[in-house]
């Protein structure tokens, strides 16, 4: 099970994911093993814990097998080059994690890789962007291919799209448009939707523009609204 998870260091936490097969792929493994969780929480002690945690401002981390599952599902669609949008990015540990898969040192599309992330709340997107230099991220700042910025998520960032991935981190009541219409042809979104009853979706757009809507399995997250609404 996935609270079984658990563990003493994040070395240990991606082992434990990668014998319950959360994670199958080497890469997402990797990618993880590069991106310190503890340096995205708000309490040290437990950073690897396999759970969600508050990081303030009615908002949370989600919990790892999570971020692993979201990572697997769109990892078709992760290649250097890439443009990516994390809904949101809350303290920027998948943002972190989706930029480590975008990169590969024998590619040299690795300098076009770009991920975004949103969110709305911005006390979290000023903590997220120290976070990400905490985590060596700072150079990929300042080159602007990690772009951190705060605004309604719900409605995407049509400027920089569009986008070959998207991921969103909160429950959408109903599948958003907008973020449909930014999915690059093909692109994929993994997205909760729903209020009381939330599922995580497979949003496949073809290289012809025609979209699919796949059901995957029963979540439980925090909704996807604005400032404004948010406890």
């Amino acid at each position: 099970m996935a609270w079984r998870c658990t563990g003493a260091t994040n070395a240990e936490l991606i082992a434990n994911m990668a014998k319950a097969g959360i994670i199958s792929s080497d890469r997402v493994a990797a990618a993880m093993t590069k991106v310190n969780r503890m340096n995205y929480v708000r309490f040290a002690n437990t950073a690897y814990e396999d759970s969600p945690q508050p990081i303030g401002h009615g908002a949370t981390i989600s919990a790892p097998h999570m971020h692993a599952h979201a990572a697997e599902n769109l990892l078709p669609f992760l290649k250097p080059g890439a443009r990516v949008l994390d809904v949101g990015s809350g303290s920027g540990y998948l943002v972190a994690v989706l930029y480590q898969l975008l990169q590969d040192p024998s590619d040299p599309r690795s300098n076009d890789s770009r991920v975004v992330g949103i969110e709305h709340i911005p006390e979290l997107v000023d903590w997220s962007i120290e976070n990400l230099k905490k985590d060596g991220l700072g150079p990929a700042l300042d080159e602007g291919r990690i772009k951190m910025i705060a605004g309604d998520g719900r409605k995407g960032l049509p400027e920089d799209g569009p986008y070959d991935a998207i991921h969103v981190g909160a429950a959408a009541p109903t599948m958003p448009k907008a973020l449909v219409e930014q999915l690059a042809s093909p692109g994929r979104m993994f997205i909760p939707v729903g209020t009381y009853a939330q599922q995580i979706f497979q949003v496949d757009k073809d290289a012809n523009g025609n979209v699919t809507e796949t059901p995957l399995f029963d979540v439980m997250y925090v909704p996807l609204t604005d400032r404004d609404k948010q406890s």
